[in-house]
Order: structure tokens, then C-alpha cells, then sequence
């Protein structure tokens, strides 16, 4: 073995090994150091008390709003949450009264914040126009098809569940809050959702509500 090591060959090839098992150790450490670190574990607890300290009055226990225009948050998911936080705080979605809270929020009350509302059990909403109501399912579940616009049911579900870390939740919410959010896509005074600004830009004032109070029926 020591002879065959001796050989010109042989310490070409064992030097360039060598090379090769350093360059990889050497990426793998670097790799290792530019990774992001993990985000930390979201604690509902915490987030319990700054929403109750600063979030209640509005947006109800639990997050089960009693005010129209004030949004349903109980079991949202968090990061759809936390995501309008955030952009409530950068300003890419404009809100007086929310960015101004939102900007003594640390990334990690967002989190937890966002992380307590998901595990609250929202309240059941209702229609309150059979018309309006079966124009708005109609709508929801196949969209409308000569005017391009999609079914509202592919991304936030039948049952308007929505889809964890994608899009919201849906059933229950106030046709109120529903329709000025739908209106404000439309307006393009929202402008924190390209999707949604192309969607609503299509819809008139009867579809908007009667979508919304379709959707405030959805359990």
C-alpha cells in the first residue's frame, strides 16, 4: 500500500481526494453558517395578552368581533395573520387605525398573536337575503364564466375554510367587513393582493354583496 502511495500517480490522485473531501467540508460549513436561523416557536399565551391588551375592544374575545365592519380573527390561520400584520406595520396595506398598532408589534407578537387567534373557535355567522344569498353561492362555487371571473370556492374552499398559508378563512365573517374589503380590491385601495385586485375589478356592487352574504352563512 505505502509502495503504491510512493507512485506519481498514485499521490496525484490521493492529493486531489484530499482536495475534494476539503472543498466539501469547507461548503458544507458555509451552507451551514448563511443558513436562516429558525423562527421561533409562536406562544399563544403571550399572544393572549397583548391581544386582549391592545385588540378586544374591536375585534371582540377571542376574536369574535360583534362589530360589522370590524373582522371576525378567531381561527384564522396564523400565518395569513400574521402576514396582514406585518403589512399593516410596512404600510403595504393602508389602515390608520391598524398600522398605528401594528407598528409597536414585534415580529414575534405578530406570531404569537396570529398563533392564539388560530386556536379560538369562531362564532357561526348567517345570510340575511335568500336572493342575494343563492346569487352569491352561485358565484362562489363556479364563478362567472363570460366574464372570466374564477370560483371563489378553488382557493378558499367550499366551505370557505381556505387554505393554511395561502388564503384566508372565509365562512362566518360579517357581509359588513366582506364588502368593504371586496369593494377596496376592486377600488384598488387595498393593494395587498394582486389576485384579488384582478378578481374584484371584475365584479359589480350586487355580486359583492351578495358574495359577502353568502359567505357570512358559510360554516
Amino acid at each position: 500500500m505505502v509502495e503504491l502511495l510512493n507512485t506519481p500517480n498514485a499521490m496525484t490522485l490521493f492529493a486531489r481526494l484530499l482536495l475534494s473531501v476539503a472543498l466539501a467540508a469547507s461548503f458544507s460549513l458555509v451552507h451551514a453558517e448563511g443558513a436562516a436561523p429558525a423562527a421561533p416557536k409562536a406562544d399563544p399565551a403571550k399572544g393572549a395578552a397583548v391581544y386582549n391588551g391592545m385588540c378586544s375592544s374591536c375585534h371582540g374575545a377571542d376574536g369574535n368581533s360583534g362589530a360589522p365592519l370590524y373582522p371576525k380573527l378567531s381561527q384564522q390561520h396564523p400565518e395569513y395573520l400574521a402576514k396582514q400584520l406585518a403589512e399593516f406595520k410596512s404600510g403595504k396595506r393602508a389602515n390608520a387605525i391598524m398600522s398605528g398598532l401594528a407598528a409597536g408589534l414585534s415580529d414575534d407578537d405578530m406570531r404569537n398573536v396570529a398563533a392564539y387567534l388560530s386556536s379560538t373557535k369562531a362564532k357561526p355567522g348567517f345570510a340575511k337575503d335568500k336572493e342575494l344569498a343563492t346569487l352569491g353561492e352561485k358565484i362562489y362555487r363556479g364563478g362567472i364564466a363570460d366574464r372570466q371571473i374564477p370560483a371563489c370556492a378553488g382557493c378558499h374552499s367550499p366551505t370557505g375554510a381556505g387554505i393554511p398559508s395561502q388564503y384566508p378563512r372565509l365562512s362566518g365573517q360579517h357581509a359588513d367587513y366582506t364588502v368593504s374589503q371586496l369593494t377596496q380590491f376592486r377600488d384598488g385601495v387595498r393593494k395587498n393582493s394582486l389576485q384579488m385586485n384582478q378578481v374584484a375589478a371584475k365584479l359589480n356592487d350586487r355580486e359583492i354583496k351578495a358574495l359577502a352574504d353568502y359567505m357570512a352563512g358559510l360554516n
